[in-house]
């Protein structure tokens, strides 16, 4: 059994959750006996695939940044894919993101789709009028052989707002990509008391809300802080609602790779999760890993993964992040036992778990 999966999110991804699921599933499928996998890229700056297991791309135009740079890597990528799917030369096909550019040259290949959420559908309001990703993805669960959703809150968003017909969803959980190490000096000069924010800090991510609620715990001790940890320097107006909320001096943001953020997580009081939607929600599945409480949205997928291993509030309320987390900071048996329950949660997934799980998928639909 052969899979061809297409570059689009090796091309304009260079960090992100979606590149990192797809380099790890195709990692791991072929060291699977009987399965085989290309990747039809000549172009890519991701992060993940720097080493050039699997494809033999080349890496252009790394530190220069000019208009139209990812669209000429889209174009010669997708006629690269072309000849792929002339060739024939697969069982099956599968598109790493939504654009359909390939239907009219599938012969008759069946492919697989992954839908990772359905934040565009829910939150259509922050997407530009011109976003045409609802509409492509709409297109491609459709007509796809079979669908993917990463958690069973994502197949019953896709059952609710496109009618998909439930058999042909299959749920295959994501894995862990995060491990700590220990011993590693950073270098940096964090807070010894903290709690960490992951990621985006944008519209659904929730972070407005969350850092409302908490300012007056931070006001209460100086002694305690927040660490972002990714998600770019603080914009004009965050810097502002800080500093309205006077806290400014006790909000950090760092940029961090993945040594960086196990670090972040190792050595935090809690990690606060209070997206409004997620998904699968990764960051919590690093939290367990790296023996970091986690506190976070009873909402949308987030339960499902953290199971019984998190403390949970009210997203839409100041006053339930602040007790929730108040709680937490205060109660250091809780926060052991939430480490303990986060570990045994963890045995639950795996990227082994996750490919093996494709690959039954892939083999149900060559029957």
């Amino acid at each position: 059994m052969k899979i061809l999966y297409d570059p689009q999110i090796f091309t304009w991804q260079k960090y992100g959750g979606i590149s990192r699921y797809f380099h790890e599933i195709t990692q791991n499928i072929i060291e699977i006996e009987g399965v085989s996998c290309d990747l039809s890229l000549l172009i890519s700056n991701n992060h993940y695939i720097s080493e050039k297991k699997l494809t033999k791309h080349i890496e252009l135009f790394k530190k220069t940044d000019f208009r139209g740079k990812l669209r000429l890597f889209d174009y010669i990528n997708k006629s690269n894919t072309f000849l792929e799917l002339k060739r024939q030369n697969f069982d099956i096909f599968h598109p790493t993101y939504y654009d359909p550019y390939f239907l009219k040259h599938l012969g008759n290949k069946p492919f697989v789709l992954t839908v990772y959420d359905m934040i565009h559908e829910k939150f259509g309001s922050i997407f530009p009028i011109t976003d045409k990703t609802t509409e492509r993805k709409k297109l491609l669960v459709k007509k796809a052989a079979k669908i993917i959703a990463i958690s069973q809150s994502t197949k019953n968003d896709l059952i609710q707002i496109f009618d998909t017909d439930e058999s042909k969803i299959e749920v295959i959980h994501l894995g862990n990509s995060i491990f700590p190490k220990e011993n590693i000096n950073l270098n940096l000069e964090i807070p010894e008391k903290y709690l960490l924010f992951v990621g985006n800090r944008n519209n659904y991510k929730n972070f407005n809300l969350f850092i409302k609620g908490v300012s007056s715990l931070l006001k209460s001790d100086n002694d305690l802080f927040v660490v972002c940890a990714g998600g770019g320097t603080f914009t004009n107006s965050e810097l502002k609602l800080l500093s309205e909320l006077g806290i400014l001096k006790q909000v950090f943001q760092y940029n961090s790779d993945d040594e960086t953020l196990a670090f972040f997580y190792r050595n935090a009081l809690t990690f606060v999760f209070p997206s409004l939607y997620e998904g699968f929600g990764i960051p919590i599945l690093e939290s367990f890993s790296c023996g970091c409480p986690l506190v976070c949205s009873g909402i949308s997928s987030l339960p499902e993964i953290a199971g019984e291993a998190a403390c949970y509030f009210d997203p839409y309320s100041e006053e339930s992040i602040r007790n929730t987390i108040s709680t937490i900071i205060n109660d250091a048996n809780l926060r052991k036992d939430l480490v303990n329950k986060g570990y045994g949660q963890l045995n639950n997934f795996s990227w082994k778990k996750t490919t093996e799980e494709t690959r039954k998928l892939y083999e149900g639909i060559l029957k």
